[in-house]
């Protein structure tokens, strides 16, 4: 069950006008009361001599009685609304469950004569919406301070209690969902997204591809937004906020979002935090290509989840994060929608209450940042890999959020996962084709060779390995590592050792890119193209990553 509490209002009847009216699309059905602060108030829903100007009066009494005294917002207007698949509540389990939020809330509290007079109506069968008015009998104001923290503790043990979904909670440090204004707005110009999102996104990218605050500035203001920085009578900066030129109010004027109003951890403190501990040293020259650095880091994720501390781990999921954020713009296009998406879905899992240490994800960083000075591998075998291990890191984030009890990140890291699993599937496609036919043309001696190898290194797997269709991809991987001087036997038990396979739908192709990823096998693949060139990176405007999605 999820509790909305909006921002108060002065209106009584105007409330009341749209909860027993038809909707926006004709959804109300049915308008009734399931509770009141007393029986016998009137009902315009079932009494047809009750009218929506008596039930508004009855409301206000005490807002009237206390005149000036009321406070202005004196309307409360909270919604409940149940899980899609829970089943249909009664009105008398409705009736039950508003009391007990108002009763945690504090604006009406159990056996208090005084207490705020409200209503709950129901018309629709999966959700009410409890109004009250904010004055008391002894004409004071209620005590409802965290009300909507204090109503949504009530509705985790209602949930269980009831039988119902129990649905994942928050932790407060969720970007701000776009207003049912801005998302009509949104549909109305045609666009899938709302301007708060499509900044959202833009600024996230900018961030992982910037080493400085100056950069940043700098990429934003080439990314087709439009910039503001905010500064301290010193000079310094305070804070910044950004506007796109086709979302205007009513006069024609830009409207403007704040860092910290986009995502928490996009705020100026947050921002120049982050990039503080950005090493932005050139890499040396017996540094590997930043795709393989980067698909090595990527692959280490898992394990250091396991093993750091909490601060160091959330550093690693925010850089995770930025891996995502960078993906899309340097994937073919074939793959950016749905890298796109679950760099949008991975946002939720970036943040936490656990503070990052930053300093603990250098190296990671600074790979991600310059893969896009650097050209991809043509051949795509680099950028499977990448994706494989991004795949493997967001499925441990998933587990490491949730044995913290962090549930919406550890469901956002669940959907990410999907829609990467999608990416790998269409990206691997080709390069596993490739690889598979180097394996059927292997000599027979050979493949009894690398036959025996995984016999004797994995005896309890080998059978299913060698049955898999993906078995000839395996054998010539193992045979590519042995003329690259690694021991296979060897390179299999540290790929094996490294995390499960129970899960894997072949684990023939899982290890593949693993030792794709131990032995750097894809730096020989790939070798044969060009080297790397300097290629700056070009933000993208907000209205090509549209056409992206």
């Amino acid at each position: 069950m999820i509790a909305n509490i909006v921002k108060p209002g002065h209106k009584t009847r105007g409330v009341l006008n749209y909860l027993y009216g038809p909707g926006r699309a004709n959804e109300h059905t049915d308008p009734h009361l399931v509770a009141a602060w007393d029986d016998f108030v009137p009902d315009p829903g079932r009494d047809p001599d009750a009218t929506l100007a008596q039930l508004a009066d009855v409301l206000d009494l005490r807002v009237k009685q206390a005149g000036h005294k009321a406070p202005k917002n004196h309307v409360w207007h909270c919604s409940i609304r149940a899980a899609p698949e829970d089943r249909h509540l009664t009105d008398d389990e409705w009736a039950t469950i508003a009391r007990r939020v108002l009763n945690a809330t504090g604006i009406a509290p159990a056996d208090d004569p005084d207490a705020c007079r409200w209503v709950a109506v129901r018309h629709a069968d999966d959700h009410i919406h409890i109004v009250a008015t904010k004055v008391r009998g002894d004409l004071r104001p209620p005590r409802n301070w965290n009300d909507f923290l204090r109503a949504d503790k009530e509705l985790v043990a209602i949930e269980k209690e009831y039988g119902l979904r129990q649905v994942p909670r928050g932790d407060r440090t969720a970007a701000k969902r776009p207003t049912r204004a801005e998302q009509e707005k949104a549909q109305r110009a045609g666009r899938p997204t709302t301007a708060r999102e499509r900044l959202r996104t833009t600024v996230r990218t900018v961030l992982a591809a910037a080493t400085t605050p100056e950069e940043f500035f700098r990429l934003l203001d080439g990314s087709g937004v439009l910039v503001e920085i905010q500064r301290f009578p010193s000079g310094d900066i305070r804070g910044y906020k950004v506007a796109l030129a086709d979302d205007t109010n009513k006069d024609g004027q830009a409207i403007w979002f704040s860092g910290s109003t986009l995502a928490p951890d996009l705020s100026y403190p947050k921002i120049n935090e982050r990039l503080a501990a950005t090493d932005t040293s050139p890499a040396a020259p017996s540094e590997s290509h930043a795709w393989r650095r980067l698909a090595q880091a990527t692959d280490r994720v898992p394990e250091l989840l396991d093993h750091s501390e909490d601060e160091a781990g959330q550093a690693h999921i925010a850089v995770l994060a930025e891996t995502l954020d960078v993906l899309p713009l340097a994937a073919p296009p074939g793959l950016r929608p749905g890298l796109l998406q679950a760099a949008t879905a991975f946002e939720r899992a970036s943040r936490s209450r656990i503070s990052a240490q930053h300093q603990q994800a250098q190296a990671t960083r600074r790979a991600v940042k310059a893969i896009l000075r650097e050209p991809a591998p043509k051949d795509g075998i680099l950028l499977t890999v990448l994706i494989d291990a991004v795949l493997l890191a967001a499925v441990a984030a998933q587990h490491w959020h949730r044995t913290r009890g962090h549930s919406q990140q550890a469901e956002a890291a669940r959907q990410a996962a999907e829609h990467l699993r999608t990416a790998y599937q269409a990206a691997a496609a080709e390069p596993l084709a490739v690889i598979h036919q180097r394996g059927t043309q292997l000599p027979e001696w050979l493949r009894r060779q690398q036959a025996a190898t995984v016999r004797r290194a994995l005896p309890e797997q080998a059978e299913q390995i060698l049955a898999e269709p993906s078995w000839p991809t395996l054998a010539a991987t193992l045979a590519q590592a042995g003329t690259a001087g690694h021991n296979p036997a060897a390179l299999l038990t540290e790929a094996v050792t490294q995390r499960e396979l129970d899960t894997a739908t072949s684990v023939s192709e899982v290890l593949t890119w693993r030792l794709h990823r131990l032995a750097d096998l894809s730096q020989r693949t790939t070798s044969r193209a060009q080297a790397p060139q300097s290629a700056p990176y070009r933000p993208v405007h907000v209205d090509q990553q549209r056409r992206t999605r």
